[in-house]
């Protein structure tokens, strides 16, 4: 590995970690560039779930105050979210590696959409939110569960999912959801990186470069990342994501 590439990988880490901790799907970002530095579609993945594991935790620690007096639920989740996130994992590593690059492109396709219909599915939420809903249903549970799956299997806009599904199943501001969401999604990176580790072939350096880069990142998100253009950051997602299906097809 290049010195250029390796900061290209550690820059990419840093706007990873950022998204992430703003809305989600900061595996766009961080997975076409290991495409496109040559990495195998499954290799990119799981060294890539890994290395966002710090950002998560930062951008977490970011939103401790928006977490105060949630952690009853917030544990509930964890368990759906947690229990889908090992077996998307799992089903990462007993598919065939074609099958991960038949399927992905599908995934980011969705994620695309999901992205770019997010100012809508946010009106969505505060339109149809239930009043004084204050604990998840059997419906918001399942969905956690579903979207830690498709999180342990791939991940890209993860985040935006979890948003929509808590939103919609919840009576509570915004930020306290999406504080909710970074730790949900912290939990499948987690849990699914500790698999890959010890299941799957990892490039190490890469994952390590992403991890440093994805802890400032996520401070980063903490502290000024709701200050960003919405809409330029649609965009740059949108752009890489359409990279990341040339680069598989």
């Amino acid at each position: 590995m290049s010195p250029l590439q390796a900061l290209a990988i550690f820059g990419a880490g840093i706007a990873a970690g950022a998204i992430n901790t703003v809305v989600g799907s900061g595996t766009l970002i961080t997975f076409p560039v290991l495409l496109s530095f040559g990495y195998a579609p499954v290799v990119a993945n799981v060294s890539n779930t890994i290395g966002l594991v710090p950002g998560n935790a930062s951008g977490a620690i970011g939103y401790r105050s928006e977490l105060a007096g949630q952690r009853e639920r917030t544990a509930r989740l964890a368990i759906a979210s947690v229990s889908g996130g090992v077996i998307g994992a799992v089903l990462l590593l007993s598919l065939p590696a074609s099958a991960f690059k038949t399927i992905v492109p599908a995934f980011i396709i969705v994620a695309l959409v999901l992205i770019l219909l997010q100012p809508r599915l946010s009106a969505a939420l505060s339109a149809h939110r239930p009043a004084g809903r204050v604990h998840p249903g059997a419906l918001a549970m399942a969905g956690v569960f579903a979207s830690g799956i498709y999180g342990g299997y791939f991940g890209a806009a993860q985040g935006i999912m979890v948003l929509a599904i808590l939103g919609l199943g919840l009576d509570e501001d915004l930020q306290r959801i999406n504080a909710i969401k970074i730790v949900l999604v912290g939990l499948v990176n987690l849990v699914s990186g500790i698999i890959f580790a010890f299941a799957a072939h990892v490039a190490w350096l890469p994952a390590l470069l992403i991890a440093a880069g994805s802890v400032l990142g996520g401070v980063l998100g903490a502290r000024v990342g709701r200050r960003l253009p919405a809409t330029a950051l649609r965009l740059v997602i949108v752009a890489v994501g359409i990279v990341a299906i040339g680069r598989l097809v």
